[in-house]
Parts: structure tokens; sequence; C-alpha cells
């Protein structure tokens, strides 16, 4: 989608991500992946060069995706020395449930958001030789292993406790993801305008 953007040098057609970054503003959205990732990882890097003073905003929308690639975000915002905020602005499930939990500099939830974490998953039908069903268990395990360290270091819960909640579909109001410590505070929209009008 494209906007309108005036200067003195006239009307010029942008496309809406390029304006929204320009305001520091950035979406990650549907399913994630290794593109999105790299397109996430991309952006960061860019709106760091601009200034590392001034906070980055990521809105999530999205039911999560490959695990690998969802630890790439998670990596680029952790290593962000700009602050990096981010919003639930509808739902984010599984792995994007992770990425908002696993803010640093505020993880805030509007009012009609929702939030859901689960046990990693096979994305693929697992087809093999017993060797090789072993060697897929083992991996997924660790991989569980993993995630629930990294949402109990995030929301202060016990790896035990992340344990229970992980081991089915666990789904969280706004005010439930905040008392579970998967975001600090319910927002409005208006929150994220703010610095921007």
């Amino acid at each position: 989608m494209n906007t309108l953007l005036k200067s003195a040098g006239g009307i010029t057609q942008v496309s809406a991500d390029s304006r929204l970054l320009s305001n520091r503003l950035i979406f990650l959205e549907g399913k994630i992946d290794a593109g999105s990732a790299g397109e996430f990882v991309r952006q960061i890097l860019i709106l760091n060069q601009e200034s590392t003073e001034k906070a980055i905003r990521v809105l999530v929308n999205g039911a999560g995706g490959e695990i690998s690639s969802g630890l790439m975000i998670y990596d680029a915002i952790q290593g962000s020395r700009a602050p990096v905020e981010l919003y639930c602005i509808g739902h984010a499930y599984s792995m994007a449930a992770v990425i908002v939990a696993c803010g640093s500099h505020g993880r805030y939830i509007l009012p009609h958001g929702e939030m859901m974490i689960h046990e990693p998953m096979l994305g693929q039908q697992v087809a093999g030789n017993s060797s090789s069903i072993r060697s897929i268990s083992e991996g997924l395990l660790e991989m569980k292993g993993r995630i629930n360290r990294l949402l109990a270091k995030h929301t202060k819960r016990s790896e035990e406790e992340i344990e229970k909640a992980t081991a089915y579909d666990h789904f969280f109001s706004p005010e439930e993801s905040v008392e579970f410590g998967l975001c600090d505070e319910i927002v409005g929209f208006e929150k994220i305008l703010e610095p921007i009008l």
C-alpha cells in the first residue's frame, strides 16, 4: 500500500511500510519465517544506524512460525542498542508471544489483544526410521527447554511454571498476560501514536 508524502519538493508516493519505518515503527505480522525475520533484522539495523537513543516500536500480530527465525528476531531485539518496545496489537501466538514476552524496554498489549504459548511443534509430517525419529524428538525436547528458559527469564516465572503453562495451547487475555508476566501493561492505541503526533 502506498501513501502520499507532501514536502517542499512536491508530492511523493511512498510505501506505507517506509513511512512507518521513518517513524521508527515496525510491523511483525503473519507467519514468522526466514523472510520476515531477515526483513525485521534489516529494519532494526537501519533504525539503530539512525539513532540508538530513540525507541523502536514493534507492533506484533501473528500466529507464530519457525522457531529458528523467531530466535533470530529475539537476538536482534536483545542486541539492539536502541530501546525496542513491543506491542501485541491483535494476537501474538506461539513464537510471536515469545517475542513480545522477551522485550526489555516495554511489553504492551492492547485492550482486545490475546496471547498464547505452547510447546514447540513439528511443522511437517514425521517420517523415517526409529533413529531419525529419536533424533527429531531429542531436538524438539532441547528446543522446548530453550524456549521455556527464555520465557522463565523474561516472565520471572519458574521453569516448572512455564512447563505447566506450555503443556497445551494456553491462551491469555490482556489482564492474564500482564499477571503471568508476558506483558508489562495494557495500553490503548494512543500510546503507539504518542511519538508520531
